[in-house]
């Protein structure tokens, strides 16, 4: 029996995506998969050899040399030819990877599953938040994702203003979290099944409103609520 629904739970750092797709998991087992669908390779159910070992040797470089300076490095590195050669060659493990993890996806709906995505790569890369100074390897990836991959069946995004997501972990700036979270209604604006949700809301509101979404194309999706065929 074919699923074909994929829903996406998006958002800036602070909004409750992990937290809000935990409980929706457990809810809706065993009729959902859950996939994580960002760059971070340690929050990563699924990755590929290639990713992780990259993440490993990140780290490894980072331990030795300091994060700050190996930073500093790689932008050196990228106005030379050897810098160049390590931008494509990243941008084409990028790319591996996020069709990997679309073909997981794929194969979990031919099961029957519905597939619940933390985060998504398409609205995470691209957020215009550079102002088009980005590198033409990140360009590239964003026009690539923008074109040619493919769009959740539901996307909800858990929007709260800037300053209240700064104040729950303290990470980037409220500037940057304030662009982040225009670039994100933006997008919404263009996508069709585009869901916004008050994350300033308590957990539980946040979770009853995206779970009244997911159990809509959930149910539509199998017909009626149950296992679905070829469940392990």
């Amino acid at each position: 029996m074919f699923s074909l629904a994929s829903i996406a739970l998006i958002g800036p750092d602070g909004a409750g995506k992990t937290t809000v797709t935990r409980m929706l998991a457990q809810s809706f087992a065993p009729r959902l998969k859950c996939l994580y669908m960002g760059i971070n390779i340690a929050s990563s159910n699924v990755a590929l050899p290639t990713s992780r070992m990259v993440e490993y040797v990140k780290r490894l470089l980072a331990g030795n040399r300091g994060a700050g300076q190996a930073r500093e490095e790689f932008s050196q590195g990228r106005e030379n030819r050897k810098g160049k050669l390590w931008a494509s060659a990243r941008l084409a493990n990028r790319f591996a990877e996020e069709w990997y993890r679309q073909l997981l996806s794929w194969s979990y709906q031919v099961r029957g599953y519905a597939v619940l995505y933390d985060r998504h790569f398409l609205f995470d890369f691209s957020l215009d938040t550079d102002g088009g100074r980005a590198p033409l390897s990140e360009r590239t990836h964003r026009w690539l994702l923008t074109y040619f991959y493919p769009r959740p069946d539901l996307v909800i995004y858990l929007d709260a203003p800037a300053e209240v997501l700064y104040a729950r972990k303290h990470e980037s700036t409220v500037e940057d979290l304030s662009c982040r979270r225009k670039s994100y209604i933006r997008l919404g604006k263009e996508t069709a099944n585009f869901v916004q949700i008050d994350a300033t809301q308590p957990l539980e509101a946040v979770y009853n409103e995206a779970a009244s979404h997911v159990a809509r194309l959930v149910d539509k999706g199998y017909g009626t609520p149950g296992i679905p065929r070829g469940a392990d």
